[in-house]
């Protein structure tokens, strides 16, 4: 194991939490090996490394939702063993994860109090706890405060379910809170929101682990780094003592040479036209064009209509108007299986609930797109699904063929979820927030695959919450506000300056 700087060899105040030679192992894989990691009070303390390099399992053994096979954990101090993860938020460990465990059911003030719902004589007030939930959410104060108490969480945007995710972490008198990729659907103003969260709890002595691909959130939120590679620590750095490049060398063992990589190639004859497209309460009104090799960024804020404008496209979300032309003819698009035999694809924000299926194993998911359209679905054609498996397990670098999907970190599952399409060989790649939660090395493999797939031909477009991605990759760019295109921009000259202008309608 390489040398680290450990946080109980330097000056400063003894660790909140310390664990001490973690190992974890599950069927076929190590996933920790040795793994030491501490957390003070009132620090901002960051967890690095690609998918799969041990982070969550770290997380989740702190949390107590998993228990290490070998190791010691303390906790101020005293010998401590978490048999689950009620027991670690009874002495005030939160871990806020980055896919949703929320209630959908539930109202947004139910779930900021889940397990501890205030009540007199075993009667919930709802008063009472509706009260409580908004001075919750003042408190958190920016984007927090705009959510409502009383809204049930199922009929928020995913955005704002992890908002709520985020506010429970102020409900709760923590003494270490676990932020897993917290900002991963955020839009700028609603991560400075976070931030703000984070500051807060930071001057009243809570100790911060903050897990996030973002290198530029690192660095302007955190006191200390630990990297994992391959379930092994790395090294531990002061952030004031390290830089961008020397962390993505330990997270990936090498330099990082292109993050983004533009297409190189001339869009040719038209695919697609979208003409007065309208979703009932999302988008009123977008016409639009897309041309062959033609990667089309759609740029604008969580709500602005975006997803489902590609939603109704795909035919997953019902359209209430509007025109779309496939190589110059009308075409009807009412269902998913309308727009896969015109070879459209489409990645979804949310992969668990719309992209995957996470019952079934990696190679299934990776081919069920070009299966079902081969009618092979039934007759379980294990060699062409072997082919293509074999074929994208070195693109993506996807592992682990028959593990189930569910049992894979956020950024494999994205992985898996984007060979399931690119197998079928689509003419039109669809893609939302496809970068969501992948660590900076798989990151750049995805978007030089993107340049790829518009070299060969396909039309892609690209839904980004972070602008310097759309900025990187698109060769046009539409900004969407209130389900309106407000501008058309070209990739190659736009600046985050004129995108932004472009989107509130500055650009004359």
């Amino acid at each position: 194991m390489q040398s680290n700087i450990h946080a109980d060899t330097e000056s400063g105040p003894s660790p909140i939490l310390s664990a001490r030679g973690i190992t974890k192992s599950f069927p076929g894989v190590r996933a920790l090996n040795e793994v030491d990691f501490s957390v003070r009070p009132g620090e901002v303390h960051a967890l690095c490394g690609e998918n799969g390099a041990g982070k969550s399992t770290l997380m989740r053994i702190l949390s107590g939702a998993f228990r290490p096979d070998s190791g010691a954990i303390a906790f101020r101090g005293a010998p401590t063993e978490f048999r689950n993860t009620r027991e670690a938020l009874g002495v005030g460990i939160l871990l806020v994860h980055q896919e949703i465990s929320l209630v959908p059911e539930l109202t947004v003030a139910e779930n900021l109090f889940l397990g501890a719902i205030p009540a007199t004589a075993g009667f919930v007030s709802r008063r009472d706890l509706y009260s409580r939930a908004k001075a919750l959410l003042s408190r958190a104060g920016g984007e927090f405060e705009r959510l409502d108490p009383r809204a049930r969480v199922g009929s928020l945007a995913f955005a704002h379910q992890q908002m709520v995710e985020i506010a429970r972490a102020m409900a709760f008198n923590c003494s270490i809170v676990i932020f897993d990729e917290p900002t991963s659907s955020l839009t700028r103003a609603e991560a400075l929101s976070l931030f703000e969260t984070v500051a807060r709890l930071k001057a009243r002595g809570v100790g911060i682990v903050y897990i996030s691909h973002k290198m530029s959130e690192i660095f302007e939120l955190s006191d200390r780094i630990t990297v994992l590679r391959d379930g092994q620590m790395r090294g531990t750095r002061r952030t004031s003592e390290t830089n961008d490049e020397e962390i993505t060398r330990l997270m990936i063992g090498r330099s990082l040479e292109s993050y983004f990589e533009r297409p190189t190639v001339t869009p040719g004859a038209e695919l697609l036209r979208v003409e007065g497209l309208e979703v009932e309460g999302f988008v009123r009104g977008i016409d639009f064009a897309l041309r062959e090799g033609e990667v089309l960024g759609l740029y604008g804020l969580i709500g602005a209509g975006r997803s489902e404008a590609a939603e109704a496209i795909f035919g997953v979300r019902p359209r209430r108007a509007g025109r779309i032309f496939w190589k110059g003819q009308e075409v009807r698009i009412r269902r998913p299986q309308d727009a896969v035999a015109l070879s459209i694809g489409f990645v979804p924000e949310d992969r668990k609930r719309q992209g995957l299926v996470l019952g079934m194993s990696v190679i299934e998911n990776a081919t069920l797109a070009l299966m079902r359209r081969a009618g092979l679905l039934r007759m379980q054609d294990r060699a062409a699904e072997r082919k293509i498996y074999d074929h994208f397990k070195q693109k993506l670098d996807i592992r682990a063929a028959s593990t189930l999907v569910s049992m894979l970190s956020g950024g494999n599952q994205q992985k898996v979820a984007l060979a399931k399409w690119m197998s079928m060989d689509p003419r039109l790649l669809i893609l939302d927030e496809p970068t969501r939660g992948i660590d900076v090395g798989a990151k750049a493999e995805i978007h030089r695959l993107i340049a790829k797939l518009a070299e060969r031909g396909v039309s892609v477009i690209v839904i980004s919450s972070e602008l310097p991605e759309i900025l990187g990759l698109a060769s046009r760019i539409l900004t969407v506000r209130e389900g309106r295109i407000t501008a058309s921009l070209d990739g190659a000259t736009a600046t985050e300056e004129s995108v932004m202008a472009a989107l509130v309608g500055r650009n004359g």
